[in-house]
């Protein structure tokens, strides 16, 4: 009976602990029940009106009808997306969220001096578009209809061979290193103000190759000013299955895809996060926004959760990080 108080007291402690610890977690919990109170808005570091913002649109559209709150789309370009990014990263309302890109994995290397920390500043949410190909063509001039023919016309012509891309440490750019180093061959890159004037230059013959989407360059493939001679994926794309990938053409390990992507800033509370998951995976599967990821070269549909897309940003993250290393790519951080 002398040791019963003592027993009782250390019970008493630890129900008072265990109490404690679920009123701290009442506010999140009851946060998130109510989540959200306002407009969610979805930053974009695109122009308007290209096919990333028209995706974003759609989705916000029936998002909006699942979360109950209007969801808007917030167009912030410029700067390889570290605009947008700086944006979303000192957000405190749990409303607003960044549709990413691949530049949101290269950038963290890129960058030596970003305003936000890229892995601590930001949760990431959920895969809206997942991995799907780009295209190599190349203009009706340059003699080459392979991967093996381009690397053995490179290598007969050292740097010879220009390459058109959106601008320095773009993921156009970055897909011209990657090919560059695994193939041991020299190619002479050209960079632009943007996608839209490359290409033109591209029809044009002003430069001889680049990797963009086939949506993009189907029109100058189509009146024979251009032609495909990889994709640029694992596995050939089934919205173009006669054309191979630059793997099945001898050059193992090459792979980049483009993707799309939802973060959150770091302190949104985890509940929120799940959601918005969710909702996103589940919207992201209707007929019409599939018929979408079919243009942008992929016919498959988001899965992944929080944890699992942060697996897929980490792994993309460290191997653009081997690529810029390889390549000794840095750029300042222009002004804000």
């Amino acid at each position: 009976m002398a040791h019963e108080p003592t027993l009782s007291r250390r019970k008493m402690v630890r129900a008072a602990l265990a109490g404690a610890g679920a009123v701290a977690s009442l506010p999140a919990l009851l946060y998130a029940a109510t989540w959200p109170e306002r407009t969610v808005r979805i930053v974009i570091p695109f122009p308007p009106g290209g096919t990333s913002d028209v995706v974003a649109r759609l989705m916000a559209e029936r998002l909006a009808v699942a979360l109950g709150q209007p969801v808007i789309v917030e167009s912030k370009p410029g700067a390889n997306g570290i605009i947008a990014s700086d944006f979303v990263a000192k957000s405190t309302d749990a409303h607003t969220f960044l549709f990413a890109s691949a530049a949101h994995a290269s950038n963290a290397s890129l960058y030596p001096k970003l305003p936000y920390d890229t892995a601590r500043d930001f949760t990431p949410v959920a895969q809206i578009v997942p991995p799907g190909p780009m295209v190599i063509a190349v203009h009706a001039s340059l003699p080459v209809h392979t991967i093996p023919e381009l690397v053995a016309h490179a290598r007969k012509n050292p740097g010879a061979v220009t390459y058109a891309s959106a601008g320095i440490g773009n993921t156009l750019h970055l897909a011209g290193e990657m090919l560059s180093q695994i193939a041991n061959i020299k190619m002479l890159h050209v960079p632009y103000r943007g996608a839209a004037p490359a290409l033109t230059d591209l029809a044009g013959g002003q430069v001889q190759l680049m990797f963009n989407s086939n949506l993009a360059v189907a029109p100058f493939v189509k009146d024979g000013k251009l032609r495909l001679i990889a994709q640029t994926g694992p596995k050939r794309s089934s919205a173009m299955p006669d054309l191979p990938t630059v793997q099945e053409q001898g050059l193992s390990g090459f792979e980049v895809t483009g993707w799309f992507g939802l973060f959150a800033p770091a302190k949104t509370p985890s509940d929120v996060v799940q959601r918005l998951n969710a909702e996103v995976n589940r919207v992201m599967a209707l007929p019409e926004l599939r018929e979408k990821l079919v243009l942008l070269g992929t016919n498959e549909v988001p899965t992944l959760s929080p944890a699992g897309f942060a697996n897929f940003v980490n792994a993309e993250t460290a191997r653009y990080a081997a690529v810029i290393k390889a390549a000794g790519v840095t750029l300042a951080v222009p002004a804000l």
